[in-house]
């Protein structure tokens, strides 16, 4: 009898390190959260991602695509086409890209953008130089 609780026992003990050496490695695997961008900076809502424009208009070419609670950085907004009832795109401030605000929840004042205005989007000088 003493021998099947000593075997027993080296089960039990072999069990416990396996699951604190399995438990720990899992704890490593665990990816470390990137600090967000510095302020202000907005996350992405919309659970298929978003897409970034060159300009402020769902009918401007693609630039790229932020994911679904992926962070940027914004430089400043203004008021263009409404998406579903919002009409503030913030332009992005490591790269000229858009995206519209009814996906971005901002953390952070985000200032009105003071070079970029409905005429100068409008201008075709104005559209080359920016994109």
């Amino acid at each position: 009898m003493f021998s099947t609780f000593a075997i027993r026992s080296r089960k039990f003990s072999a069990g416990v390190i396996a699951a604190a050496v399995l438990g720990g490695s899992l704890f490593a695997a665990v990816p470390v959260q990137a600090a967000p961008p510095g302020r202000p900076y907005g996350t992405v809502v919309a659970s298929t991602g978003i897409v970034e424009r060159a300009f402020p208009s769902t009918d401007s070419s693609p630039r790229g695509m932020l994911k679904f609670h992926g962070q940027a950085a914004l430089r400043c907004k203004v008021r263009a086409q409404e998406v579903q009832g919002n009409p503030i795109w913030y332009m992005l401030r490591d790269r000229t890209t858009w995206v519209a605000a009814k996906y971005i929840e901002n953390t952070g004042e985000v200032s009105f953008c003071r070079t970029v205005s409905h005429k100068a989007l409008d201008d075709p000088q104005t559209r080359a130089a920016m994109g």
